[in-house]
């Protein structure tokens, strides 16, 4: 009897981390550039040890959180500011740690202190891991390999003057998973971000326009419910299991 309890409890707990993946997807619907986790699968596994020849336990294979970089809806906005990446294109921040991390995310926008930084806060990176610094009252434009380009109004018939280069890398080649910052970093890298293989493909962004999120309402809210159901079921299969043990307890104290 107990061998179904623990199977039932195993399973329920296991689901926790994929109901959890579902629910932060479906929070982010409508986040800038946010890509839904993919999903993981239990597994049953044979517990070996003392006491438990002939036990499986349903288990998720890993706890990390791959990301699916399929594109979301384009949004033009006109800001020339604003990117969306291209394909598996990913843009190279800083993390809170000062370590390299990745995004998708394109709302830009110069900060107080002058350097180019996400709509989060996160200053973006340029080739060679140093911030990209823009000069005050000009114009920026960002063309589609990555280059910065600033120009002076006030300086009459000046051609724009490229001021970096975008930290941008084709992640096609790479498993990227969600760092507990919501931003990317290759599989392995264990929370230290750094560089990700780079693909063979030529990362570029459009510039004037945004990605918005790649979740589908409706098929989260298909696995969630498929997910409570299966909860459901796991509880009844418990106090299904407890009933059986204390119909039998009575039974034998009746014998």
């Amino acid at each position: 009897m107990d061998k179904l309890i623990f199977t039932a409890l195993g399973a329920a707990s296991n689901q926790s981390f994929q109901r959890v993946q579902l629910t932060n997807d479906l929070a982010n619907i409508s986040t800038v550039g946010y890509k839904r986790s993919q999903s993981s699968r239990p597994e049953s596994a044979f517990l070996n040890g003392p006491g438990f020849p002939t036990r499986f336990q349903p288990i998720v294979p890993s706890r990390v959180e791959r990301v699916v970089l399929d594109t979301g809806t384009r949004m033009e906005t006109g800001n020339p500011l604003d990117i969306a990446m291209n394909d598996a294109t990913v843009l190279g921040v800083q993390a809170e740690g000062g370590e390299v991390a990745f995004t998708r995310r394109g709302d830009l926008h110069v900060s107080s202190d002058g350097f180019l930084e996400t709509g989060t806060g996160k200053l973006v990176l340029g080739e060679g891991g140093g911030a990209i610094a823009v000069p005050p009252g000009g114009i920026v434009n960002i063309a589609p390999d990555g280059t910065v380009f600033f120009q002076d109004p006030t300086v009459e018939a000046q051609a724009a003057q490229p001021i970096g280069q975008l930290l941008i890398r084709d992640a096609s080649a790479a498993i990227l998973v969600r760092r507990t910052d919501g931003l990317f970093e290759a599989e392995g890298s264990n929370g230290e971000g750094g560089d990700i293989p780079v693909g063979p493909n030529t990362a570029s962004v459009d510039s004037g326009s945004l990605e918005g999120s790649n979740v589908s309402a409706v098929e989260v809210m298909v696995n969630l419910l498929d997910f409570y159901r299966s909860f459901e079921t796991q509880m009844k299969v418990i106090k299904s299991s407890e009933e059986m043990d204390k119909d039998g307890s009575r039974l034998m104290r009746a014998g």
